[in-house]
């Protein structure tokens, strides 16, 4: 069974929205290394809408760039969820309604293949919490403080809450501590 990963950038004070604007001085040689770990231990990309259109417009572009990091961001799978999205035109993509999210993502979980990777935490991932599909949950803490300018900036939001267990730590020199993370009383 394939295993679901959400691997997500946090700020000491909770904030995930634009990480494109505090994460820059922590991305060194180690992050580079672990993310590229994340992504090519993987063979489908999930996502929900704004993650889906904030990658659909930069990646495609970034293969020059990055290589074949890049070409696999922009060639793997990907699944978005979304209710409005009528066209998904990034590479292999397939949109799933979010009435059928639950079933659909634990379909995609039987089957043969490597993890499935989401980058970023929303309501795609609160639905993983609720339908107990998400395995694990890496946490890339920032040592930055940003200051939310609303709490629908903040990794926690709308009352969801769930427990999880320490699953390993990864300590990067520029301060960032990967926190991986499972459900709470889910094995290994």
């Amino acid at each position: 069974m394939r295993k679901i990963i959400s691997s997500t950038y946090v700020t000491l004070d909770g904030v995930i929205e634009d990480p494109q604007v505090w994460t820059g001085p922590f991305f060194g040689d180690e992050a580079a290394a672990y993310n590229r770990e994340l992504l090519f231990s993987s063979d489908a990309l999930l996502s929900g809408r704004a993650t889906y259109d904030a990658f659909a417009e930069t990646w495609p572009a970034m293969e020059e760039q990055t290589g074949d990091f890049g070409v696999r961001m922009n060639t793997l799978p990907h699944y978005v969820v979304s209710d409005s999205l009528e066209k998904a035109e990034w590479g292999d993509s397939t949109i799933i309604k979010r009435a059928d999210a639950a079933a659909k993502l634990a379909e995609l979980k039987e089957q043969d293949g490597q993890n499935i990777l989401q980058y970023g935490f929303g309501a795609v991932s609160r639905t993983l919490i609720e339908h107990g599909l998400l395995d694990e949950l890496h946490l890339w803490i920032h040592p930055v403080i940003v200051g939310p300018g609303d709490t629908s900036e903040l990794l926690s939001r709308d009352g969801m809450g769930a427990s999880f267990e320490l699953a390993g730590t990864r300590t990067f020199e520029t301060g960032v501590i990967v926190a991986v993370y499972r459900p709470a009383g889910r094995a290994a």
